[in-house]
């Protein structure tokens, strides 16, 4: 029986929420009888005027269907939806069918620990999931009360979105749950280490796999701080207490997102419990994650977008919060500066593609058309742009707009034009004149950013619009002026094409504090000076913006590669201390690297060994050094000294293990034999992870045809080890892939055959030939996109050729 599934359009939602109101589900699941499958019995009772529509169900095989007590044939089963007849009045619908577990991160996924065998299960039941866990009507506007039933082995624990108990061994109960979304219901389920608190009236519990308990228990402390802090700032600003029962933060393994606001049972990806020594900026990063799902219990769970064209706002909103908080009221206080390093070119690349989009107003046809538009434009500029009307507005009448959204549509469905409606009414009661209208018009219904450059001759800050977005938007930030070795802060208001600033100065930074959304980009004297006054900044948020602003101008084919290797060399950014696919690091030895000239790795290399010998030994700033340091090594000999001896200061842990056995990988100086000693030696899930990218890395065809084998799904491997073979697979000598290139391109299509959803997506991303910076690459990428793609494959290669088509202006800008 086929599980594929057509997309759930607007229109059907529509008219299928005015037939019916969902009084409740009841879920049976068994999770003991399979490791491949399990039985899943759901009874819908529902209210409907009378008439057709379809159920979403997406199983392995049907046993029996029911409506109000008669039977309906499988056989009806297509494409995801079973078409019914619905009396007028009360209905019951009743499925039994047998589901599949997956290992893609959707749906009910299952996960083996190779540390010790043990199995796991948690439920992802973002956009169209559900139905592969039980019978319902997917859409987000169809809310009901859940109440689930779980047979599981007798060592496992299972939490759900509503408290729960073990009636008798490997039996669990839960109460009726507050009305849910479809997509926000889950189970954890698994022999999970827990660990229980209460804070304020409300039981908190953190789970993990058993073979990182003790790095969970090492974390809790911290887990629990920050959850504290944040519930009793949520509840200072919103008035209103958090609704659902308990609080459980899972922390599960190959979670595709950062982490999903699931209520009660928020689940978050794993290597947030920190098994190896890790830096600030993923503490942050933790945090700000903990604080933006908590966020979301309000914005989001509590009050859920009518349909997926508002779900921008749900993340904005978090977004915004998430980071306000963690900075106002936990020991994070530098969290924004950190959110500019890993966040701000997320969104202002994704602005300036030829796919951008406005943050509001969309109008996603169908559920699917609506996911291709939620990305860093959802996330960092929405957040930007709610913190600029949250500063125009005040905090009394932000917060009072919010409150009265979420009060009149408590446990129900709201769109835009309902938040804003309410902050209209705050701001008119405040007696305060903001015309909403025309903010709403050129910040969220208008696509693309202005772009911001000082001319040092005429002393002006020239704005630009987007030729195809036109907007006339007024921007007030501050810009940081150097005079000789001193550093100012100027606040300028950008009200026309062309802006006054008279100043003195060696160099300008615009905006460097992310005051305001524009991709700024520095002239020619500022880029030369920063190569002197870079290494001299000590506020991290400049210099945060600095490297904004080159990001920005490298974008944009306005600074050229050798420029800026000639900054990172004076001054290497290892205070942005992590090496995330975002950050600053990856994306100079990714991108800035290959097209500078000859010799960049390897001044890069000896920059972060003189920063290596500088820093304190066992700070965060010599970790991040030394991460560079191995990610550009190419000599065996030290990469051997290091594996066998690191420097003072430093512990060679799982991580720093694997990032140098890699590397030996990468450069040819390993074998496969002890890659696979290594890995027997301390088989845990990172390790797997690891191994596989190391594996792929290896400078010969054999690894290169496996980590193929891998992107056309003949070799069958969970979600994260597809991507460590993406990314590891164009390494090496580019005669031994230029093969592949071609065939990216031929064998594109078919791996919708083998995978979907997120996962699709994400590995034809992570294998795409970025690398390949030619007319012919390009080409072959503009003509794959006008074949009948899945929507998710199109916008990432779409994404991938307008990288490309900039690359390309790049190396005819600034030749090597």
């Amino acid at each position: 029986m086929s599980t594929q599934s057509l997309p759930l359009r607007r229109d059907e939602a529509a008219a299928r929420a005015s037939l019916l109101k969902i009084e409740d589900y009841d879920v049976r699941l068994d999770l003991a009888s399979s490791e491949t499958t399990f039985g899943s019995v759901t009874t819908i009772r529902f209210t409907s005027r009378g008439g057709p529509t379809f159920l979403d169900l997406k199983p392995v095989s049907v046993e029996n269907i029911s409506l109000n007590g008669n039977p309906i044939d499988p056989v009806m089963l297509a494409q995801g939806r079973l078409p019914i007849t619905t009396q007028e009045g009360p209905n019951k619908l009743v499925v039994e069918a047998t589901m599949p577990f997956r290992n893609d991160g959707e749906g009910l996924h299952r996960s083996v620990d190779p540390a010790d065998g043990r199995a796991y299960v948690y439920g992802m039941c973002f956009m169209d999931a559900a139905p592969t866990i039980f019978a319902c009507f997917d859409q987000p506007d169809l809310k009901a009360p859940y109440t689930f039933h779980v047979t599981a082995p007798q060592d496992w624990t299972v939490i759900g979105n509503a408290p729960g108990l073990q009636t008798e061994p490997g039996v669990w109960e839960f109460e009726r749950s507050q009305p849910l979304s479809t997509y926000f219901v889950t189970l954890v389920a698994g022999p999970w280490h827990m660990i229980h608190d209460e804070h304020d009236g409300i039981p908190l519990s953190l789970s993990s796999r058993q073979s990182i308990a003790a790095d969970l228990d090492k974390d809790a402390e911290e887990l629990f701080t920050l959850t504290k802090q944040c519930f009793d700032e949520f509840h200072r600003l919103f008035g209103i207490r958090y609704p659902f029962g308990n609080y459980h933060q899972a922390f599960v393994p190959e979670f595709n997102a950062g982490a999903m606001e699931n209520p009660g049972c928020v689940t978050f990806r794993d290597p947030l419990v920190f098994t190896s020594r890790v830096t600030r900026g993923m503490r942050i990063q933790r945090a700000t994650t903990v604080a933006h799902e908590m966020a979301h219990q309000w914005f989001g769970d509590l009050v859920t977008p009518q349909w997926w064209d508002d779900l921008w706002l749900n993340e904005s909103f978090a977004e915004y919060m998430g980071n306000r908080v963690t900075a106002e009221v936990t020991e994070y206080a530098d969290a924004w500066a950190d959110m500019s390093y890993s966040r701000r070119q997320w969104g202002l690349t994704a602005d300036q593609r030829g796919s951008t989009h406005s943050v509001a107003g969309n109008g996603a046809e169908d559920a699917v058309s609506a996911l291709q538009n939620f990305d860093g434009i959802s996330y960092s500029k929405g957040s930007a742009i709610l913190r600029q009307l949250a500063a125009s507005l005040g905090d009394d009448v932000f917060f009072a707009g919010a409150i009265d959204h979420f009060t009149k549509h408590r446990f129900g469905n709201a769109t835009m034009h309902d938040l804003f409606g309410s902050w209209a009414s705050a701001a008119a009661e405040a007696g305060i004149d903001f015309d909403l209208d025309t903010f709403t018009s050129q910040w969220l219904l208008t696509a693309g950013p202005d772009t911001l450059s000082w001319d040092p001759a005429k002393m002006v800050v020239n704005r630009t619009a987007p030729s195809l977005h036109p907007a006339d938007r007024a921007h007030t930030f501050r810009a940081a002026i150097l005079n000789g070795t001193r550093w100012t802060t100027e606040e300028i208001t950008v009200t026309g094409d062309q802006t006054p600033l008279k100043v003195a100065a060696n160099a300008v930074v615009l905006d460097p504090y992310d005051d305001t959304w524009a991709s700024a980009i520095p002239d020619w004297e500022t880029v030369q000076a920063l190569k002197a006054a870079l290494p001299e900044i000590t506020d991290d948020g400049l210099r945060a913006g600095v490297w904004n602003n080159l990001r920005s101008a490298w974008f944009n084919a306005a600074v050229d590669s050798a420029d800026v290797i000639d900054i990172a060399e004076a001054s290497l950014p290892i205070e942005d201390v992590e090496d995330t696919p975002r950050r600053t690091m990856p994306w100079l030895f990714g991108s800035v690297v290959p097209l500078a000239p000859a010799g960049a790795r390897e001044r890069l290399h000896d920059a972060a060994l003189r920063k290596l010998a500088e820093v304190a030994p066992g700070s965060e700033l010599q970790l991040s050094a030394y991460r560079a340091a191995i990610r550009s090594a190419r000599s065996e000999a030290l990469l051997r000294e290091w594996l066998a001896t690191p420097p003072a200061g430093i512990e060679t842990d799982l991580d720093l293990r694997w990032r140098i056995l890699t590397k030996l990988a990468e450069i040819g100086s390993t074998t496969r034999e002890e890659l696979q000693a290594a890995y027997d030696a301390e088989p845990a899930n990172d390790a797997r992870i690891h191994h596989t990218a190391a594996q792929v890395s290896i400078p010969d065809a054999e690894a290169k045809a496996y980590g193929w084998s891998v992107f056309t799904g003949e070799t069958d491997l969970p979600n994260y080890d597809i991507l460590a073979a993406g990314r590891a697979f164009w390494s090496g000598p580019a005669e031994l892939t230029a093969g592949y290139v071609e065939r990216y391109f031929a064998e594109l299509p078919a791996t919708a055959e083998k995978r979907s959803g997120w996962s699709l997506a994400e590995a034809a991303e992570a294998f795409f030939p970025s690398g390949s910076v030619s007319e012919e690459t390009l080409a072959a990428a503009r003509a794959v996109i006008e074949l009948d793609l899945d929507p998710g494959v199109r916008r990432r290669v779409s994404d991938a050729a307008d990288n490309l088509q900039r690359q390309l202006a790049i190396k005819i800008t600034y030749p090597v």
